[in-house]
């Protein structure tokens, strides 16, 4: 490249920054400069005291999924601490013979 078309960290950096200023400050005219017109809000939905039956809720099923969580969490931990207990204990066996 030429020293003609080279250009300075400083110039790059204010360029972008001057992009930046502008793109900010235009961002809000287009948005507002919109010929869509205004949706109309849903009509609220009135949720019944109880579900169908044979339906659970969000909740129950949520609360069923972290029960199974923690179940199957419970039972690595401790398929984990036997097999470390056997370990232990087969290695003093050893090093004992």
């Amino acid at each position: 490249m030429s020293e003609s078309e080279m250009i300075s960290r400083r110039k790059a950096f204010s360029l972008l920054g001057l992009v930046a200023a502008f793109s900010l400050a235009a961002a809000p005219t287009v948005l507002t400069a919109s010929d869509a017109e205004a949706q109309q809000p849903a009509p609220p939905v009135t949720p019944s005291a109880t579900p169908p039956a044979g339906e659970e809720t969000g909740r129950e099923r949520r609360h069923e999924r972290r029960k199974h969580r923690r179940e199957r969490r419970h039972e690595r931990r401790e398929h984990r601490r036997e097999r470390r207990h056997e370990r232990h204990d087969t290695g003093s066996e050893q090093k004992k013979m």
